[in-house]
């Protein structure tokens, strides 16, 4: 079990693509390309600025505790023109100079700014970053988007094409989110001060104050039974499924100052990373990276008290339905294999020339860290001739 979730926890957040374009000969080279017909991607391709594919970071060589909300990396205010998005852990080292302080990134300033400011393991960083990419980056300009639209993108492109940001609904972004709230509600990515007042009242209940892992069980649970009960669209199948027990992990794993290392994160420095994408003065990060063993076990310690299986519910409130078709704890092979032949494919169902180069270089950094995972690789646009 421990080794199916450390693998599993491979799969959340980062990054989703915005944007729109008013005619190809100004789209935006960082918006996504996904889901756009052969004629926009013949058009759009060819007046891209191509950028490096370039090879993922490889892992720190120094994997202390340090001080890293420091003179080089301070804390300022947005501007009109930052990009901000959902993930409080990307705002935050966006917001610090980690990543660049627009939010629009290549990703593999994404894995070196997860590896420097929070200590992430360069395995699940990797995977992590590329899953986000493929999905919602531009493959040909090598740029990603952290958050949502920009008054630079211009109106939407045409359908089917990713326009949202990371806010784009059911990607990774999902459901019962901890201080978001639900798409159907209309907003599911700006700072939710109700559910951050839930999550301030359980870790005061439960966790003297602080959020640890007992109170990310039952706040993870009390989330999905809410989100039941509220929203007659409900889903809570994979690949969000895997990434709702991820995010609750995420905040004991990276924002608890590196010289504690107790599990125990103070409600006060929680509302500094999720509303104000803020480090607390003096922080240091975690003294050690964070594997993907390290996210497995956090997973089993939020999912073992409340399992649930993956579902959704159909036909309204209160009518929570097991989908049998989506991967799950025991199934990693099959959420990575889902992901890349049926959504990536979906987005991307016929790419050519540069496009395609860029895509399969992609698919080999996304399937890199998980190869000793008995996983095989999938090929979905076939396997590339060497």
């Amino acid at each position: 079990m421990a080794r199916l979730l450390s693998l599993l926890a491979f799969v959340f957040a980062a990054a989703t693509l915005c944007g729109a374009f008013p005619t190809h000969a100004s789209f935006p080279a960082h918006v996504s390309l996904a889901g756009l017909s052969d004629e926009d991607l013949e058009k759009i391709i060819p007046l891209l600025p191509r950028g490096l594919t370039e090879s993922p970071p490889g892992p720190l060589t120094d994997t202390s505790a340090k001080l890293v909300n420091d003179p080089a990396h301070p804390w300022l205010p947005l501007t009109p023109f930052d990009i901000r998005g959902p993930c409080p852990g990307l705002n935050t080292l966006a917001s610090h100079g980690y990543l660049p302080r627009t939010g629009i990134a290549t990703p593999g300033q994404i894995v070196t700014a997860a590896q420097e400011g929070f200590n992430m393991g360069n395995d699940l960083a990797v995977f992590v970053t590329y899953a986000a990419f493929l999905v919602d980056g531009n493959a040909v300009t090598n740029l990603l988007s952290i958050g949502g639209k920009t008054p630079f993108t211009g109106p939407d492109p045409p359908q089917p094409a990713i326009v949202g940001g990371l806010d784009t609904h059911a990607v990774f972004e999902g459901d019962a989110s901890m201080t978001r709230g639900d798409a159907f509600f209309g907003d599911n990515h700006s700072f939710n001060e109700t559910l951050f007042d839930q999550f301030a009242d359980f870790s005061n209940r439960l966790g003297a104050g602080n959020y640890n892992f007992t109170v990310a069980a039952e706040l993870r649970h009390q989330r999905i039974l809410q989100s039941i009960a509220t929203n007659p669209q409900f889903s809570f199948v994979s690949p969000r499924y895997f990434t709702a027990f991820a995010e609750s992990v995420f905040p004991i794993a990276f924002f608890v100052d590196g010289r504690k290392n107790d599990g125990q994160l103070p409600v006060d420095v929680a509302r500094g990373f999720f509303q104000e994408s803020r480090m607390p003065d003096g922080f240091f990060r975690h003294n050690g990276s964070i594997s993907t063993a390290d996210i497995g076990q956090g997973i089993a310690e939020v999912f073992t008290p409340h399992p649930i299986e993956p579902g959704r519910n159909v036909g309204g409130v209160n009518n929570f339905t097991l989908d049998p078709t989506s991967a799950d704890f025991s199934t990693f092979c099959l959420l990575y294999q889902n992901f890349v032949d049926q959504t990536v494919k979906s987005l991307y169902p016929n790419p050519k020339g540069i496009l395609l180069d860029a895509l399969n270089r992609n698919l080999d950094f996304l399937f890199s860290p998980i190869k000793g995972s008995g996983c095989s690789q999938v090929f979905p646009f076939g396997q590339p001739t060497q």
